[in-house]
């Protein structure tokens, strides 16, 4: 099943897991880049939300995965409907850790991590924040799969479950929140922990999902802490040119020069493959595992490159740097294309080829595919003003896409009619509570990200040098103060919720006793 020309895919999102965008322009449009929440630093088109070395994380993986129990939960197929297949089951996977829990009689915590658009079993050694204060607070952590990700696939195989329109239909946001609500209660039910507040915590598009969870079940979740959720990122509130304008602006702040040789490389490609033996000359000039059929397959391979950089622009390596620093000071000529080769090269690393090396899609691929032809449509296109070349968002194109690829249309304004996000700031500030919008804003998703704070509990924190979910992810020696900060803040606020929790239920118990 081939992925939709849906806008740029997910360059390494969700939830991300950073699946490189490449920036394909068909009937189409521009595919959209992935959710992901880590980004490939050595192959652009990162599995799933590729993912960024951290080697030197506090937590290594060596240190977490012996203190996991893996369960299945008998889930229920189809939550809102009472048809008779609806009451099918399928068997979703949760991890929990529970080195630090405090105890049923503890009436501790319970942490909740929202799985992504992948297999679960990358978060975690990635997602530091659980683990790391875990200790602090007496938790249960938790970890949760997708539905159609990983283990947790219904039908029995993967197969069958992405067989049509008609298995697939029940592959989507509402249908996953709905599955962690259920399982939640279970875990509580399972442990004897009727009494213990619930923090949900997910990234990128499992942030949006654990905003969304607070606003749709609140007597479930106490709090959620949503990093670099685009949960405005929908037709008719956020531009579709958003996202490429703050590559742009990421690139321009680095430097200028850089910016402009970026722009100006297009250009030179497309005439070079427009003349005879064009094509061949390109092949060569960027060592390609093939010979080029068309120059979108060598443009959409850099507009992918850069996309990443700027995504998952992180400490202590900060890939848009790198990038430039090698297009300015060129090692492989100084003509247009021997710097962009080099920007290449400084992001990918020595490779034996470039460009198109054979590839094998991912489940993630495949599920996202379908997530952005269903309820996750997000619009992508690029302006005139953008260092790219220009390609309007074109709805009607990317339905009949949608159509064409899986026999339905999508649902644009779903998302929005049932979650919300027109009038934000005056909806959340009557109704929504303890949620915590992370956001840094070299991010491009965060352009449909909330970015000010709607009331004294629903904040926003954002970091004028941070990059797509780096404030979940596990610690590590080099980071820098502003992250650190950024990180005990959220703390600080998590644990103000849970104390107030406390007294509220102090208060209740006191009240019920007279």
């Amino acid at each position: 099943m081939k992925s939709p020309m849906v806008a740029l895919q997910w360059l390494p999102i969700l939830m991300l897991i950073p699946v490189m965008p490449s920036t394909s322009v068909t009937a189409k449009g521009l595919r959209i880049p992935r959710l992901a929440r880590l980004g490939g630093m050595n192959n652009p088109r990162v599995k799933p939300l590729g993912r960024i070395s951290r080697n030197s994380a506090s937590f290594a993986a060596s240190s977490i995965y012996h203190n996991l129990q893996t369960f299945y939960y008998n889930q229920t197929l189809d939550h809102f409907n009472y048809r008779p297949d609806s009451f099918d089951m399928f068997q979703q996977r949760y991890v929990i850790n529970s080195k630090y829990w405090g105890g049923a009689n503890s009436n501790a915590p319970i942490f909740v991590y929202f799985g992504e658009e992948a297999p679960l079993e990358n978060d975690f050694g990635d997602i530091g924040i659980l683990a790391e204060n875990a200790h602090r607070f007496k938790a249960l952590q938790v970890y949760i799969e997708h539905r159609y990700y990983g283990k947790s696939i219904p039908f029995g195989s993967r197969n069958e479950a992405f067989k049509n329109a008609s298995t697939l239909g029940y592959f989507n946001s509402a249908q996953a929140l709905a599955d962690y609500a259920e399982l939640i209660i279970h875990v509580k039910e399972k442990f004897h922990v009727q009494r213990s507040p619930v923090i949900v915590v997910g990234a990128s598009y499992g942030g949006m999902l654990a905003s969304w969870f607070r606003l749709k079940y609140p007597h479930i979740a106490l709090g959620a802490l949503a990093s670099s959720a685009p949960i405005l990122y929908f037709t008719d509130i956020t531009p579709a040119h958003a996202y490429v304008s703050i590559v742009t602006k990421d690139f321009r702040e680095d430097s200028q020069s850089c910016h402009d040789t970026i722009k100006k490389s297009w250009t030179v490609i497309d005439k070079i493959a427009s003349e005879p033996d064009g094509l061949s000359i390109l092949s060569k000039k960027f060592e390609t595992c093939k010979p080029l059929n068309n120059s979108s397959e060598l443009k959409d391979y850099l507009a992918g490159i850069y996309m990443a950089s700027a995504q998952y622009d992180a400490p202590p390596s900060y890939p848009v740097t790198m990038v430039c620093k090698s297009v300015d000071e060129p090692s492989f000529g100084n003509d247009i294309l021997g710097r962009i080769f080099a920007g290449m090269v400084a992001y990918q690393g020595e490779l034996p080829c470039y460009v198109n090396e054979p590839t094998k899609e991912t489940e993630t691929d495949v599920g996202w595919s379908w997530q952005t032809c269903a309820d996750m449509v997000i619009p992508f296109g690029i302006s005139n003003d953008s260092m790219f070349q220009p390609y309007p968002f074109d709805l009607n194109a990317y339905i009949n896409d949608c159509k064409d690829e899986y026999g339905v249309p999508p649902r644009p304004h779903w998302v929005t009619t049932y979650f919300g996000g027109h009038d934000i700031k005056l909806i959340l500030k009557r109704f929504g509570s303890n949620i915590i919008f992370s956001n840094g804003l070299r991010d491009p998703y965060s352009s449909g990200g909330v970015l000010q704070n709607i009331s004294d509990s629903v904040v926003a924190i954002t970091t004028v040098k941070g990059s797509h979910c780096l404030d979940v992810l596990a610690t590590t020696k080099s980071d820098p103060q502003w992250l650190v900060a950024q990180r005990k803040e959220e703390v600080r606020i998590i644990r103000k919720w849970i104390r107030n929790y406390f007294s509220d239920l102090d208060a209740c118990e006191k009240g019920e006793h007279h």
